[in-house]
């Protein structure tokens, strides 16, 4: 009895650690989204146009293509940990010089832009770094209750949009940088309290020492030798880094399903990026007091992912339905996203709860079968290459479809790119459901 009692306990998921990640990233994200959303509103009301506000979520989604290709080799050798806690601090700093620079809703679009390139650049391998670290924090068996939690503070999360909107019409945009300033304080502290053995890091260094040896063993003797001497074991050299950064792109082609995956996730992040460039001004510019409207209305997305993600807490999906289930939410996402934006108010609401709750289904197998799936070691190059691609797709979707409003109707180019991601669903999915099965139909 006093056995299994141990055992229990020793699994269980809310430990030290997934309790400080966990309320952390709450406090985190709200303070983000409370930021992301009332600086979208000021830009629309400032400069009165879409395609200004695409640069503006272009500018943000940039630096996301690039560094967390760079950061995934860095994350693999050193600890994420600290890597995040270091983001965090610095993002309280740049928050709080933004504070001081938009006081009194001073508002200057080139030095807009400017921020965005740096607070996207931060973010980037923040989150490649969240990413890899999460999965250590979370005891076995329990990935899909762990991701599901992760889901749900996300759609929490999006409740401070409506706060956003009435402080940021209340007492302007400084305040609220200083709230983002504050929170990224805090959680920052919490973060350097978390405590974990990153094993990941010498499982690294053997795994490309014996690597190294055998590729190396004729021609190379020398070099190996000195490379690997135990003095030179902490050397991160550039030809190491561009070694790390290049076996990413190859873990990532040879494992077929997981390549499956993350091109099916570009298609869908293009239309993403369709979705964050057309959605919230078609609700300004059709609406009296648009911006509550588009917050009332994607509320039930809301409510849909957080019934969504209980439901995945308590009940465990049969390992063998996840693929299926996986493309059929791939489909019905793409499909009602494509044309709720054509609907009366009343069946935008219920389209969004479906939207919502098939969203948070799709987010939980996906994350949970990919990551529990991907070795320790691999996870940064894997995260970092897998969130190229998604990013590539979102700024994708922004500059073409800030582009194609100019001419065309924005909710005929939101159908468009949401039909190009359902056909996705069929080609990519279908070409390769035995791979990626073998991926989503795990025990996690």
């Amino acid at each position: 009895m006093s056995n299994d009692r141990g055992r229990k306990l020793k699994n269980t998921l809310w430990t030290r650690n997934f309790t400080i990640i966990s309320i952390g990233s709450f406090i985190s994200m709200c303070g983000n989204t409370i930021i992301s959303f009332a600086v979208g509103l000021l830009v629309l009301d400032y400069t009165k146009s879409i395609f200004l506000y695409a640069i503006y979520m272009v500018a943000y989604t940039l630096p996301m293509i690039i560094m967390p290709v760079l950061a995934g080799p860095f994350l693999d050798k050193f600890s994420r940990r600290c890597v995040m806690y270091t983001l965090d601090f610095a993002s309280a700093l740049l928050f709080l010089i933004s504070a001081v620079l938009l006081w009194d809703n001073y508002f200057n679009y080139p030095l807009l832009i400017i921020g965005c390139l740096l607070i996207g650049s931060i973010d980037s391998i923040y989150k490649v770094s969240y990413d890899s670290f999460y999965p250590l924090l979370i005891t076995e068996g329990n990935y899909q209750k762990a991701y599901s939690i992760a889901s749900t503070i996300d759609t929490l999360t999006g409740l401070m949009i409506p706060v956003s909107a009435v402080l940021y019409n209340i007492i302007g945009i400084g305040p609220l940088f200083i709230i983002n300033a504050v929170s990224f304080f805090f959680v920052a502290i919490a973060e350097t309290q978390i405590k974990v053995k990153e094993e990941y890091k010498e499982e690294y260094k053997q795994e490309y020492k014996q690597e190294y040896k055998q590729e190396y063993k004729q021609e190379y003797k020398q070099e190996c030798k000195e490379a690997y001497s135990e003095e030179k074991h902490e050397v991160f050299t550039r030809e190491r880094y561009i070694r790390d950064l290049k076996d990413g792109i190859i873990y990532l082609k040879e494992e077929k399903g997981l390549l499956a995956i993350a091109i099916y996730y570009f298609f869908s992040s293009v239309s993403g990026g369709a979705s964050n460039v057309i959605e919230l001004p078609f609700f300004k510019s059709n609406y009296n007091s648009g911006e509550y409207i588009y917050m009332y209305v994607w509320g039930y997305a809301l409510l849909g992912r957080i019934i969504g993600g209980a439901l995945q807490y308590r009940l465990n999906i049969p390992k063998q339905k996840k693929f299926k289930i996986s493309v059929m939410v791939y489909m019905i996402i793409s499909l009602l996203g494509g044309i709720y934006l054509f609907l009366p108010l009343h069946i935008m609401m219920t389209m969004c709860f479906v939207i919502g709750f098939c969203g948070v289904i799709s987010y939980n197998i996906r994350v949970s079968s990919t990551q529990s799936y991907v070795l320790n070691q691999k996870k940064g190059r894997f995260n970092g290459a897998f969130r190229f691609l998604n990013t590539s797709g979102v700024l994708l979707g922004e500059l073409l479809s800030g582009i194609m409003v100019n001419w065309i109707n924005d909710r005929i180019v939101l159908f468009i790119f949401m039909s190009i991601t359902f056909l996705s669903v069929i080609v990519i999915m279908g070409r390769h459901k035995i791979k990626v099965a073998e991926i989503y139909n795990r025990t996690t």
